[in-house]
């Protein structure tokens, strides 16, 4: 897989969490330790985009 392809997998991934995490923020019912998972896996997805378009920019 190409770094872009994985890229624009992480991308799509970040955007359906973001959906989820909006989703889960207009019910107030919502668990709060989900919404903070929700949080976290979107930080760790962007954290892993910085890092390969750091590389694609150094090729």
């Amino acid at each position: 897989m190409s770094l872009q392809s994985h890229l624009s997998e992480l991308s799509a991934k970040h955007q359906a969490l973001e959906s989820q995490l909006d989703s889960a923020l207009q019910h107030p019912s919502m668990d709060s330790v989900e919404i903070a998972r929700i949080k976290r896996r979107k930080l760790q997805l962007k954290d892993e985009m910085q890092r390969i378009e750091g590389e694609i920019g150094e090729e």
